[in-house]
């Protein structure tokens, strides 16, 4: 075996010190979303929020890991969005943004972490009022929450994507809502969050993806999106966007100062992971990011919109597909549901009662860690 392998075989969840960087990560991420929660309130602006997120993550990651002797690269992940009712996601507004929080929103909140590289992300969903949800925005988060369960328990080594994806959609039926188009969960790596190996929401004539085997010591993002509406978000406004990640694979020679100016501080503070423009000097940011985008140099990350009054819930996890089964890593617990509809098929309780762990092979009872 050459190094390169021994090397990418000891970055795998063989490594207990890799499985032990996911963690910490997920540790870190599931408190900033405890955090990002306790400071959503009526009249609160979102980018605030946002700002207190990525900090308290920034903070966190980098008392980690200080004293060692070679440097390990820490921090922000997948920056702090605050998406509200019928916008989907990536809504992780400018500093002269005023966007404010009103009683009974729906909001979505996605965020990620990463130390040396390993990455866990969570999104979470959670209507602005007292007491338990009801109606409509009950069954959308319910449904999402249901396909979110399925999902952790298909994704295991032996089954394929395009199993999870049925599931999930059926699912979301059962609650009279649809899985939205577009979404993609997929493996994560070192330093990659978004692997070749996905799990397409719903499959259509634009998007295919290849099939897949999930395998032992893996790990995904699993993202589930659930709407109220037809579940075919669109773009609206090109100017929302703000999350970016640098397309490392595409070189180009800017013309423009600003651009230059811009890139170069990408590529130093954000050459891999998804950044928001916040975190660059804004007016230069502006005009040199539509250069960079021009060419392909970043890849967007838009603000994607459902029809007003259409509802939308987001739920995302990290999972590790361990030799002992699946260990689902982000989570938060959600508000009291009161969703009007109950699911009774046999095929979707079925699943709900799988087990995430695996049983062990041969007798004996298989000892607790």
């Amino acid at each position: 075996m050459s190094d390169e392998e021994r090397e990418e075989r000891e970055l795998d969840l063989t490594s207990p010190e890799v499985v032990t960087k996911y963690k910490s990560a997920a540790e870190i991420v599931n408190k900033a979303l405890q955090l990002v929660l306790s400071e959503c309130k009526p009249k609160a602006k979102i980018v605030d929020i946002c700002e207190k997120g990525d900090a308290f993550i920034r903070e966190q990651s980098g008392n980690m890991y200080k004293n060692v002797k070679k440097k390990i690269e820490r921090g922000v992940a997948f920056p702090t969005c605050i998406s509200v009712n019928n916008t989907l996601c990536h809504f992780s507004p400018l500093a002269s943004d005023e966007t404010m929080l009103e009683e009974g929103d729906i909001l979505k909140i996605d965020m990620g972490c990463h130390i040396d590289g390993f990455i866990a992300v969570v999104a979470h969903t959670h209507v602005l009022q007292q007491g338990p949800v009801t109606g409509r925005a009950a069954d959308v988060i319910a449904a999402a929450n249901a396909a979110a369960e399925v999902a952790l328990r298909l994704v295991r080594p032996g089954k394929k994507n395009k199993d999870v994806s049925e599931a999930i959609q059926k699912v979301a039926a059962a609650y009279d809502c649809k899985i939205v188009e577009g979404v993609l969960s997929h493996q994560m790596k070192q330093f990659v969050i978004d692997g070749n190996k996905v799990v397409l929401s719903v499959s259509s004539p634009e998007t295919r993806v290849d099939e897949a085997e999930f395998e032992e010591n893996e790990v995904y993002s699993i993202d589930i999106v659930t709407s109220t509406g037809e579940g075919k978000p669109k773009l609206l406004d090109e100017k929302q966007t703000t999350i970016y990640k640098r397309a490392v694979d595409r070189n180009y020679h800017l013309k423009m100062k600003a651009s230059r100016f811009i890139f170069s501080e990408i590529s130093q503070k954000f050459p891999i992971m998804p950044f928001t423009a916040r975190a660059l000097e804004e007016k230069r940011a502006r005009l040199g990011l539509v250069e960079c985008m021009n060419h392909d140099l970043l890849e967007p990350y838009p603000v994607l919109h459902e029809k007003p009054g259409d509802l939308v819930a987001h739920i995302k996890f990290t999972v590790l597909l361990m030799p002992n089964g699946s260990d689902r890593i982000t989570s938060h617990s959600l508000q009291e549901l009161q969703p009007t509809k109950t699911v009774d098929d046999p095929e979707i309780k079925g699943w709900l009662s799988l087990g995430t762990k695996t049983k062990k092979k041969g007798g004996g009872k298989k000892k607790e860690r």
